[in-house]
């Protein structure tokens, strides 16, 4: 899952040389740090949702829980778990 998430955040938000130059991994800051915006929030709230099977409420689509790959690996997990419970 990480792999995939990291993956898709350096082909739709990063342009090659950034992606090249910059050291991503899970414990990135997304949010804080610029590479992810409310836009861009929706549209990796979308292909995780495509992806991995599973709703995420929007109230727990915070900038918090998707700021870091750490962070929204544990909230797809949460909704996985409760999906197969």
């Amino acid at each position: 899952m990480k792999e995939a998430i990291l993956s898709y955040i350096k082909k739709e938000y990063l342009d090659e040389d950034e992606a090249d130059d910059m050291a991503l991994d899970e414990n990135t800051p997304l949010i804080s740090s610029g590479i992810v915006d409310s836009f861009s929030m929706v549209s990796l709230k979308r292909f995780l949702e495509k992806k991995y099977d599973v709703k995420l409420p929007d109230e727990e689509a915070t900038p918090q829980a998707f700021d870091t790959v750490t962070s929204i690996i544990a909230l797809v997990n949460k909704h996985l778990a409760k999906k197969g419970a």
